[in-house]
């Protein structure tokens, strides 16, 4: 990508304040960074404590569970939500958890499964529109705020994040770390190496909420109405 003009908005700028142009900034270094020493040597399982006590002030369901029980711990999630239908993203990652052989089943039970194909834009919003369950997966997980990491992809869609009624995200207990400042990080090493980084990077705390009027939290006020976490003890 071409930056038109770049060079005079800069000079212009800095002529009105009085300065030669400033083309590097360097990070300064903070006499404190209190940020690094929130949970700093909690170990996984207490992450894993962490973010289970916060998903009960964010009124998200949590599980935990390993590899070889996933399908079935997955299975009675998506019967408690009503079934119905659901949409995923295309992702291999699902294979690797051993879920395969679940979804397939899924239509044969009267389950609707609709997984996200880059070649149909349109089709992929009308049936996320319409899905009742979204099953996704976190990048990062943040454990002080109960925030899942979600990138998008040609192939994970945003659109599915918001417009189905619940959600269902799987958290491979790997990926847990104190909170957004371990984030943060990740994304800037990514920048600094020159590595791609998402278009859009979506921080999800549970399902969807507002307390705009008079302070009065409502849960649910548009998509999704419910979620749930579900931690894989061995990923």
């Amino acid at each position: 990508m071409t930056i038109q003009n770049r060079d005079e908005f800069l000079n212009q700028i800095a002529k009105s304040l009085g300065r030669p142009v400033r083309t590097k900034v360097e990070r300064p270094v903070w006499k404190h960074s209190p940020q690094l020493e929130v949970l700093k040597n909690a170990s996984q399982d207490e992450l894993v404590e962490v973010l289970k006590q916060q998903c009960k002030n964010i009124h998200t369901t949590f599980v935990q569970t390993d590899t070889a029980n996933l399908a079935n711990t997955l299975q009675q999630v998506v019967t408690d939500y009503g079934g119905e239908s659901v949409i995923t993203w295309k992702d291999e990652r699902f294979e690797k958890f051993g879920m395969n052989k679940l979804m397939e089943c899924w239509p044969e039970t009267g389950i609707k499964l609709y997984e996200w194909n880059p070649d149909t834009p349109e089709e992929n919003i009308r049936q996320a529109e319409k899905a009742n369950i979204a099953i996704t997966i976190s990048e990062m997980t943040l454990a002080e705020s109960a925030t899942a990491m979600l990138y998008s992809h040609p192939n994970r869609g945003r659109t599915m994040n918001f417009l189905p009624q619940n959600i269902i995200v799987l958290i491979p207990k790997s990926s847990i770390v104190p909170r957004m400042t371990q984030a943060a990080q990740k994304i800037h090493q990514q920048i600094e190496k020159g590595q791609p980084i998402p278009s859009c990077i979506l921080f999800m705390s549970g399902p969807s909420n507002s307390a705009d009027i008079e302070s009065v939290l409502i849960v649910g006020v548009h998509g999704p109405v419910k979620a749930t976490y579900i931690v894989i003890e061995d990923q």
